[in-house]
């Protein structure tokens, strides 16, 4: 049943990973609502929804390593804004609170005490606020098989430093806080799951899409609606931020690769012929943050006769994603607030590349319609 509350709640924004470039962006867009609104607000889709979690009310506190997680530093270090713009705000940046993420010689336990710990302290220091977990953190390799917490508790063992999402997420289910995996990172295990549902907990991911993805979902809808057969599709990135690097290591690759080629044939219908369809990942210093990605189109019209499209993408990657992680945050404040939504919201695959939950929309019409429906009844 809908609950109905009175009054506004402030919006408190967990987020491991805090000190990687899309966390210190968040943290100055966060900032910035506060005293010049104009400069974030017209790029938020929940811009207008939502009062009962006005954006001037939102705080941002995370996690991160040592060396990693002074989300002003990171911010500097990163270069994704010029100073010009972030140089006014970086006082309050410096004062967002950062625990140390928990060391790879704890754990399971350890860790998750650790940092469910954090997460008490957070809530005290704001007793009135919603809550909610964003996982920001670096792409792993896929985990194996594992069917529940005990046989998490033996792989975590051998490999602590691996698969760090998971002490995040369990932690946050368990305190009934709401996830947000903006990662192609594998967390949503069916026990998980099982366990967010028992706890109340609206959970979304996996894989934020930005860039590339994005435009090529809206492109292949199009060519659908239009009968318009696409006979292959070359996708090139290439960027030059922490991302990018960890990205050359091809176990951590694997996920997000998959997740960038299967959702042409998901929103078709139909295969593209083999070594027709290939998407790639370069890490290429000189761009940074400042993305850029190439793609080549061929289809074929009336007649069986061939067209082809070139696009030239140049991006930043972090300036598209954390409006995105803010307005996921929103949304699952809204729907944990609600009472209505847990477990995995499929409503919310217009965010991402690797939508996940029951009969998630798959066309780029589906996912707004979708979006639009549930935002009717948040």
């Amino acid at each position: 049943m809908k609950q109905h509350f009175s009054s506004t709640q402030p919006l408190v924004i967990l987020v491991a990973g805090i000190g990687g470039a899309i966390g210190s962006t968040l943290c100055l867009a966060v900032e910035a609502l506060r005293s010049s609104p104009e400069l974030v607000r017209p790029y938020l889709t929940t811009n207008g929804l939502f009062p009962d979690f006005p954006l001037a009310d939102t705080f941002v506190v995370g996690w991160d390593l040592p060396d990693a997680g002074d989300p002003a530093a990171a911010l500097r270090r990163h270069g994704v804004v010029p100073e010009a713009i972030h140089e006014a705000f970086l006082p309050q940046i410096a004062a967002i609170p950062v625990f140390e993420a928990p060391s790879a010689d704890l754990d399971l336990n350890q860790a998750l005490k650790r940092v469910s710990g954090d997460i008490q302290t957070i809530r005290s220091r704001h007793p009135n606020a919603a809550v909610v977990l964003v996982n920001l953190l670096p792409a792993a390799p896929p985990p194996p098989s594992i069917p529940d917490r005990n046989a998490l508790a033996a792989w975590y063992a051998a490999h602590p430093a691996l698969f760090p999402d998971l002490v995040y997420v369990l932690a946050a289910i368990e305190s009934g806080i709401p996830v947000v995996n903006f990662t192609p990172n594998g967390v949503e295990m069916d026990w998980i799951v099982d366990r967010a549902v028992q706890q109340g907990v609206p959970m979304c991911g996996r894989d934020g899409k930005t860039g590339q993805t994005f435009y090529k979902q809206v492109l292949a809808s199009a060519w659908k609606a239009r009968k318009l057969r696409i006979t292959g599709w070359y996708s090139l990135n290439i960027l030059g931020n922490a991302d990018g690097a960890n990205l050359m290591n091809p176990a951590c690759a694997s996920g997000k690769l998959a997740n960038k080629t299967e959702i042409l044939e998901e929103i078709l219908g139909y295969p593209v012929l083999p070594d027709c369809h290939k998407v790639h990942i370069d890490y290429y210093p000189p761009r940074g943050d400042a993305k850029e990605a190439w793609d080549v189109i061929d289809f074929e019209g009336l007649f069986g006769l061939p067209m082809s499209m070139r696009i030239d993408f140049q991006g930043r990657d972090s300036i598209l994603a954390a409006p995105m992680v803010m307005d996921l945050a929103r949304w699952m404040a809204v729907l944990h607030r609600s009472g209505e939504r847990k477990g995995l919201v499929s409503e919310m695959a217009f965010f991402f590349k690797k939508p996940l939950g029951a009969d998630p929309p798959v066309s780029f019409s589906d996912q707004l319609l979708r979006l639009a429906e549930l935002s009717r009844k948040a």
